[in-house]
């Protein structure tokens, strides 16, 4: 979810990402998650087609960033003018947005970001009518600093890590610190050393009388998600600076009232999905494409987390608390009981189990194969291929081997299926996926020996084996439960080929 943004020692990777998120948006926008005609002017021919979770992101992003702008432009329309102040805009389409429905009466957004990225932008603007045409009369060429002009709507090119020259930028293009300002950093200042991010927080918050702050970055770097995140960023040389000085919320919010903001509302975005996003709209949401990956979306959302902080405002701006909705309870929680768990011992390090979506079941006593997933595998998160089995030996787990008895026979990598053990060597398959948009995946048996090899006493053989079509339409499903039933004190009868089932 990151956009580029100035301030980072690598300012043309950190360009870079800004290119990357407005395509995302646009994909999203196209496919209805969000309402915004221009971000197609703005890409141009980079359009790409994102995944639904990346969909999901790029909307709840953009459903947070507008609640809050319309909130300040609903809570201010009182006084006579007011100003927008958007740090690394990129090629983001809120001016415009703004300027199409009639909100920008009163109001001037000034828009920053380096000089090259400013400037495309610039010339995008002029040779695009539909965009040119909302700007209106543009005082000049652009000189200087200032690549683009209009009577509410300033583009400047400078680095945001040199506060001085922002400082210069922004008064010879008329910002006025005397009324009320709302500034607006979308996954920006965390990619500039925390010593001048800081330094552009206070400044924001002691010179000007009624100032406001909206702020859109990652958190928690120190879990499994937080470890990925802050690879593919560095790899994209692009570092998330602010994570180990500011890693959650709370860290976050000490640090906008120690640099002179007086309130400060803060909350990750699983947080802001539920309590600020309608029932309705959250319905709408989820009916525009095939979507199960809630897991990760949940995780994703927790990395992430959006900010509100005000200082001279009279009332105060708390767009976050004001609009909030308690979450519907069917009645209180009531605990029905507890069991007992305790942490297994284990040899040594076992790789391969940090996965979701995948099926554990005890083929044997003491014995545990995984099947299917998403995780980790050589190196890349994917739908797991391999199988793996833990074998306990005395009093601590052991990784084993699993040998395919067919190897050309593919694992379909599903996730969300059901693995029932039936014997001491028999296990079926059914259901399970590999895409949201993809049919249920058929049944399969799993058959390994009753008895392990003396000789290698930490390997398993599994034979996979598909069976007959017949059996499988009705297991065309995943996110299900299978139950083995015994019926007059008899289990059923296996088929030659299949097993015989009942639906409910």
């Amino acid at each position: 979810m990151g956009r580029g943004r100035p301030g980072g020692p690598r300012p043309a990777a950190v360009q870079g990402t800004g290119g990357s998120s407005a395509v995302s948006k646009c994909s999203a926008a196209a496919r209805g998650y969000i309402q915004d005609r221009f971000l197609q002017l703005l890409v141009g021919r980079r359009r790409r087609r994102r995944a639904p979770l990346v969909h999901r992101g790029y909307y709840i992003r953009a459903r947070a960033i507008d609640h809050c702008v319309g909130d300040f432009l609903l809570k201010t329309q009182s006084h006579p003018k007011t100003q927008i102040v958007s740090l690394g805009a990129g090629f983001d389409s809120l001016y415009f947005r703004l300027k199409d429905v009639g909100l920008l009466h009163r109001t001037v957004v000034y828009e920053v970001d380096f000089p090259y990225v400013a400037c495309q932008k610039a010339a995008l603007i002029k040779r695009t009518k539909e965009l040119s045409a909302l700007v209106g009369d543009t005082e000049g060429e652009g000189l200087g600093v200032i690549t683009f002009s209009g009577e509410d709507y300033k583009l400047l090119g400078v680095d945001l890590s040199e506060l001085s020259e922002l400082k210069r930028a922004l008064e010879e293009a008329g910002l006025d610190n005397e009324i009320p300002t709302l500034f607006m950093a979308e996954v920006v200042l965390t990619y500039m050393e925390n010593s001048r991010s800081d330094a552009l927080i206070q400044w924001a918050a002691e010179h000007f009388s009624q100032a406001c702050f909206l702020l859109y970055e990652q958190m928690h770097p120190e879990d499994p998600f937080g470890h990925v995140m802050q690879q593919h960023f560095s790899q994209l040389n692009s570092a998330l600076n602010s994570l180990a000085q500011y890693p959650d919320c709370e860290a976050q919010q000490r640090r906008f009232f120690e640099k002179g903001w007086t309130e400060c509302s803060i909350m990750d975005m699983n947080d802001f999905f539920t309590c600020c996003t309608p029932e309705d709209e959250q319905q709408r949401v989820q009916a525009l494409e095939p979507f199960d990956e809630y897991e990760e979306w949940h995780l994703k959302c927790s990395h992430y987390f959006v900010l509100t902080a005000s200082k001279g405002m009279e009332p105060s701006w708390t767009p976050l608390l004001s609009n909030m909705t308690a979450p519907h309870h069917d009645g209180p929680v009531r605990i029905s009981g507890s069991i007992t768990a305790a942490v297994c011992a284990m040899h040594s390090e076992i790789s391969g189990l940090r996965r979701y979506g995948h099926r554990s079941v005890l083929i044997k006593p003491n014995v545990i194969l995984t099947t299917g997933g998403f995780g980790e595998e050589d190196g890349h998160h994917c739908r797991m291929r391999n199988f793996h089995v833990l074998i306990k030996h005395a009093d601590y787990w052991k990784a084993g081997y699993v040998k395919k008895e067919n190897p050309h026979k593919r694992w379909d990598e599903r996730l969300y299926h059901t693995v029932s053990c039936l014997s001491d060597s028999l296990a079926v398959v059914v259901g399970g996926r590999t895409s949201p948009s993809s049919a249920g995946l058929g049944m399969l048996w799993l058959k390994f020996p009753e008895t392990f090899n003396a000789s290698e006493p930490d390997d398993i053989t599994v034979e996979l084996v598909s069976l007959q079509p017949a059996a499988e339409p009705a297991a065309l499903r995943w996110r299900h439960s299978t139950t083995e039933v015994i019926f007059k004190g008899k289990k059923p009868e296996k088929s030659r080929n299949g097993c015989r089932y009942v639906e409910v």
